[in-house]
């Protein structure tokens, strides 16, 4: 094994993207030096990144001068300042991506956030986002809510590319791989070429400890109290059971034989929200082969300076993850009502912070030139 920590989690099969964006990182050579000394092999970006990053300093000041003289509304200036900079991270990750063949080299946009609820609206900004972009390393993202689903299936039968973002539940992860093989079958009869299309399924990590852990707090019997900590990485660990099962199939294998890839298990919300908790917790106790790990630069960080890469750390631990999980309910923690809760949380979130971008865009759309 080799002497990094960051060396050592992609040489076990995990891939690293770094969880944000932003025109300085790209202008700066910031990212370029990420991926020249730090492993990082791709990108994912959500709503909020975008927020922080367009509302902050005068990186972006030049465009929106442009898209003001050119008469553009909000929502057309944050269409074409975040697939600029979308399109710039797919040319700076060209060499990783043909590198690798398509698997790594990928940068994610996601949908407005705002449509997360509206199928036909989803598959037509999915389709406008993947024509702007213009580049094969690009990656769409679509929410993987009831019906997102089949948005996922039809953009995949044309041949996008797609990152299935927010899932909290497993079940939900179950019926996110089915919409993908059904996307496969249908781009497969449409006569696409299966090799081509790409896929990651994004499991949210941290966000589950923090809520299951406040109610556990709550109900704060011995019982409980000892369970903290553990439901994050418990849920993950049943995910790439799940993962595993699936891509063993037959249905998978016909596909495999005509040359598809499996949608590879993407563990987001990798900072530890917790300081009680190491600040490495979600990326070495979830390495296994085939895995993407997206962590923001603090993250990446901590796990070059003091990670411990000793291995796989998520097959064999399938039966003492459903004993977690099982405890969480023994003690009255409801794993249905938790995952439900976290998604429309999730979806809040980033409807605030798209609300907030359109409104500061706006802002410096309406100024004096």
């Amino acid at each position: 094994m080799s002497a990094t920590p960051l060396a050592q989690l992609s040489e076990a099969g995990v891939s690293i993207w770094l969880d944000d964006l932003s025109r300085g990182r790209l202008t700066s050579g910031g990212l370029a030096k990420l991926i020249a000394e730090s492993h990082v092999t791709g990108v994912t970006t959500n709503p909020s990144i975008f927020q922080a990053a367009i509302t902050a300093g005068t990186d972006y000041d030049d465009q929106l001068a442009d898209l003001r003289a050119a008469g553009r509304s909000a929502d057309e200036a944050v269409f074409a300042l975040t697939t600029r900079d979308v399109r710039d991270a797919c040319d700076l990750f060209a060499d990783v991506a043909a590198a690798t063949d398509g698997v790594d080299g990928r940068v994610s946009i996601e949908v407005d956030p705002r449509l997360a609820r509206d199928t036909a609206a989803t598959i037509a900004q999915a389709r406008a986002l993947h024509a702007a972009v213009g580049r094969d390393n690009v990656l769409i993202k679509i929410p993987a809510t009831v019906e997102g689903l089949p948005a996922i299936s039809a953009v995949l039968a044309e041949g996008v590319s797609v990152n299935v973002t927010l899932i909290f539940a497993l079940d939900r992860y179950r019926a996110v791989m089915h919409a993908f093989l059904e996307g496969l079958e249908r781009a497969r009869e449409a006569g696409y070429d299966l090799a081509t299309i790409h896929s990651v399924a994004s499991f949210f990590i941290s966000r589950v400890d923090t809520e299951v852990d406040a109610q556990l707090t709550t109900i704060g019997t011995p019982e409980a109290l000892v369970l903290k900590g553990k439901a994050g990485l418990a849920n993950a660990r049943l995910a790439y059971q799940a993962y595993e099962e699936t891509f063993s199939t037959p249905r998978w294998q016909s596909l495999a034989d005509d040359g598809a890839r499996p949608q590879r298990p993407l563990w987001a919300s990798t900072g530890v929200k917790d300081p009680a908790y190491p600040d490495t917790l979600y990326v070495t106790e979830l390495v296994a082969p085939g895995c993407v790990n997206t962590m923001p630069e603090k993250t990446l960080q901590a796990v070059a300076d003091h990670g411990q890469v000793t291995g796989d750390t998520i097959t064999g631990t399938y039966a003492a993850s459903d004993q977690v999980l099982d405890a969480l309910d023994a003690v009255g923690v409801s794993y249905p009502e938790v995952v439900e809760k976290l998604e429309d949380e999730g979806l809040a979130k980033f409807e605030h912070a798209w609300g907030s971008l359109l409104a500061d865009v706006e802002t410096a759309l309406t100024a004096s030139a």
